[in-house]
């Protein structure tokens, strides 16, 4: 059994033992305490509406509620235990058919909640809306139950039902009427029926003619329905009520700019003449601005903005934007660097403004180093879209131009696509055949394919034209050594690539690989772990561990491997090493 099939069955073992918990403690014979109640399993009135154990699925219990008082007998344990194990094996009709019934017989609000989101999960629109009504009867004071119930209603269209539960929400203690009818917006939001919820608000807020926040939701409506003079004429009412309220007027403002750019600068403008505080019209207010491309205009407004909430991510991206396309460079920079240590979601779309900053100012060096970075992308599914971008960039030198087809290499290569890699650097030396740093990758490339002529030709072509490049050397003895072949010959390049860089951990690393190949196995640990102190590679790690386990030292073996799979758990040559000895 695979770990993800192991670790699946123990979830849904452990979700089993969950509900039959809950079941033991909802169906406890005798009178519910209000303090048993509170300890009951229970769950955040803020949870997902998905099936989840039913333990978690209880919800948060207010201190006064009483559970009913039923048996635990074996028709109600059948029932619930034939609810929860269809679900877990995907018969979700069953499960919320076997659930609904469940809740009719117990009358039990958690086991209501859960027929609710099992119902809902399975698209049984109607034994969603049972279940919710049994949830919310037997726990009137919960507002989740409310407002599950009341958007089930409107979904299904059955308006005139939600009628009395949406004046409940809009009248519910510690529930302002205010409060209600900004709700009301997310609540309807599913509704089918544009026309139809636009009339529902409509008679909803007809009770409160001097609420604003009643006349900002029949506007909102209307935009959904498509009623655009009327959202006008309900907004304006509301910022009549509330001049300050800064919904209203970003509403008022989307309505005009429907009509003209011209007519939503005006209304804004007029509003941060009275509140020049009022952030997110400020924020609107630049952003119109670009839409009409001025440009100089908009980056003084987002400056302003920056002045006041310098951590904002939003503002900061935009004034970066704006700068490059005035093309002050130094600003654009500036902004787009301060956004990689803010915690802004996209950044890699910042290295590659950052890299068409260097670019533009042909400092190719700095343009490469950002476009490298973002080899990441392919670990998002986007290898391809990655190297669409590197292909669109246009260097004036044999260097860059190679520094960009290795960046594309590396992301094939980390993409398990080595061939593609090996492939399109082939074709890059057709061109350029004497390109160092090209014949080296090809070389690489080619010991991965088992390609040994290959990769001795191109190594030894590359320490010809550069006698002194440590790694070539390296890689060459490392490769016989690896494989038992010219032993002899291996020490003579390993040692050369010492006596070039002494201090690199990779090298130190072939020098003990090639000691424990010819048995010197105590000095080869004296090479591997000063490789392994100064640089904890999976590769080094796995050859240390290697060498432990053969010179009898199982346990540390194990625990440097321990450690280095915590670190870099897809590492082949480190996996394939342990199952070698850890079968």
């Amino acid at each position: 059994m695979s770990f993800p099939q192991l670790s699946a069955f123990k979830s849904m073992r452990l979700a089993l033992l969950a509900g039959i918990g809950l079941m033991l403690a909802a169906c406890a014979q005798g009178p519910a305490r209000p303090e048993a109640a509170t300890a009951a399993p229970a769950a955040s009135e803020s949870e997902p509406d998905q099936p989840h154990s039913a333990a978690a699925g209880a919800s948060r219990s207010p201190s006064a509620r009483v559970l009913p008082n039923q048996d635990l007998t074996e028709a109600v344990l059948y029932e619930y235990l034939l609810a929860e194990i269809a679900g877990q094996r995907g018969s979700i009709g069953l499960s919320a058919q076997a659930y609904a019934d469940l809740a009719k017989r117990t009358r039990d609000p958690r086991i209501a909640r859960r027929a609710t989101e099992i119902a809902l999960y399975a698209r049984m629109p109607n034994a969603a809306i049972e279940s919710a009504q049994i949830w919310y009867e037997t726990e009137p004071t919960s507002m989740q139950a409310l407002q599950t119930l009341t958007s089930l209603l409107i979904n299904a269209k059955r308006h005139t039902d939600a009628m009395p539960y949406l004046q409940k929400l809009l009248a519910a203690e510690g529930n302002s009427a205010a409060d209600g009818f900004l709700q009301l917006s997310r609540l309807l939001a599913n509704s089918q029926d544009k026309t139809l919820t636009l009339a529902l608000v409509q008679q909803l807020a007809q009770p409160y003619p001097k609420l604003a926040q009643a006349h900002f939701a029949v506007a909102q409506a209307a935009v959904a329905a498509d009623k655009r003079e009327l959202a006008l004429t309900e907004v304006r009412t509301a910022s009549e009520l509330k001049p300050d309220w800064e919904p209203a007027a970003l509403l008022e403002a989307q309505l005009l700019q429907r009509q003209s750019n011209a007519l939503a600068l005006q209304r804004l403008a007029s509003f941060l003449e009275r509140y020049p505080k009022a952030k997110d019209v400020r924020m609107s207010y630049a952003r119109v601005l670009v839409a009409e491309r001025k440009y100089p205009e908009a980056r003084v407004e987002f400056q302003r903005l920056s002045r006041d909430f310098p951590d904002n991510v939003d503002v900061v991206f935009a004034i970066g934007v704006l700068s490059l396309q005035l093309q002050d460079y130094a600003q654009a920079e500036a902004f787009f660097k301060r956004l990689l240590v803010l915690p802004y979601r996209e950044k890699n779309s910042v290295r590659m403004y950052l890299g068409q900053i260097a670019e533009d100012q042909k400092n190719y060096p700095d343009a490469l180093r950002w476009y490298e970075e973002i080899t990441v992308l392919y670990k998002q599914d986007k290898l391809d879209a990655a190297r669409a971008y590197l292909r669109q960039i246009e260097t004036d030198s044999g260097q860059a131009r190679a520094q960009v087809l290795l960046t594309e290499a590396q992301m094939l290569r980390d993409a398990n696509r080595t061939r593609e890699a090996f492939d399109l650097i082939e074709s890059a030396l057709e061109n350029m055949p004497d390109q160092p740093e090209l014949l080296y990758d090809y070389a690489m490339l080619a010991e991965k394919l088992e390609r040994m002529d290959l990769l001795e030709s191109n190594l030894k072509k590359l320490i010809k034209l550069q006698p002194d490049h440590a790694h070539a050397y390296n890689a060459l003895g490392y490769s016989l050594a690896d494989r038992n072949l010219r032993l002899p010959e291996a020490q003579e390049l390993i040692e050369k690539a010492l006596q070039l860089a002494p201090d690199d951990p990779f090298i130190i690393d072939s020098m003990g690989w090639l000691l424990y190949r010819t048995g010197n196995n105590k000095q080869a640990l004296e090479y591997l772990r000063r490789a392994y102190t100064a640089r904890a590679d999976p590769e080094i790690a796995a050859h240390l561990g290697e060498v432990l386990w053969a010179a009898g030292e199982q346990g540390e073996a194990e625990k440097i491997w321990l450690e280095a799979v915590k670190k870099t758990p897809g590492n082949d040559a480190l996996n394939s090493t342990i199952k070698r000895f850890k079968p």
